[in-house]
């Protein structure tokens, strides 16, 4: 019985009304079918980036209110492995476009970190002390490293942007 149901149920979806019952509880499959009560939208790191520019050592940026956002690339975290270690500089130093501000340590490779603009530290993520594999989890969002002050936006324009960023990781693969 159970069963019956669940196939006129099923039928429903691929006729407008169920002839199958009983005409004093026909319903249209327009009231069957399902629909879904908010909009559905899918968000992939790519729209996620849109906004971040790139430099040729994997470090991005975003701005938002005039602070520049700091962290590395998936490719960056990918390449490194799991992250087990996170040196970061203190607030208040002043970095200079491609400084050297820190460095990540993996369970395969350590690498530096160049900072993208110039500007000041303003703020590091403390939550990498704790748990550095926030960067390979989320490394566009939760696993920022700095946020910093810029003192010479125009050097944005000499980053890459997403696409162009691409094409350089597929250059450099091949």
């Amino acid at each position: 019985m159970a069963m019956g149901t669940a196939l006129r149920c099923v039928y429903a979806n691929f006729t407008k009304t169920l002839y199958m019952m009983p005409r004093a509880v026909q319903i249209p499959a327009y009231r069957l079918a399902w629909k879904p009560c908010f909009p559905r939208t899918i968000a992939t790191a790519s729209r996620l980036s849109s906004a971040l520019k790139f430099t040729d050592k994997h470090e991005w940026v975003r701005v938002e209110g005039g602070t520049g956002i700091v962290g590395i690339s998936n490719f960056a975290q990918e390449a490194l492995g799991d992250v087990v270690y996170c040196g970061l500089p203190e607030v208040g130093t002043k970095l200079k476009k491609m400084d050297e501000f820190g460095a990540l340590e993996s369970v395969k490779a350590a690498s530096e970190l160049y900072s993208p603009l110039t500007g000041e530290v303003t703020e590091i993520n403390t939550a990498l002390a704790d748990n550095p594999g926030l960067v390979n989890k989320s490394c566009y969002k939760d696993g920022w490293l700095i946020k910093m002050t810029l003192d010479n936006p125009s050097e944005l324009e000499e980053l890459l942007e997403e696409d162009a960023y691409e094409k350089y990781i597929k250059s450099i693969e091949d």
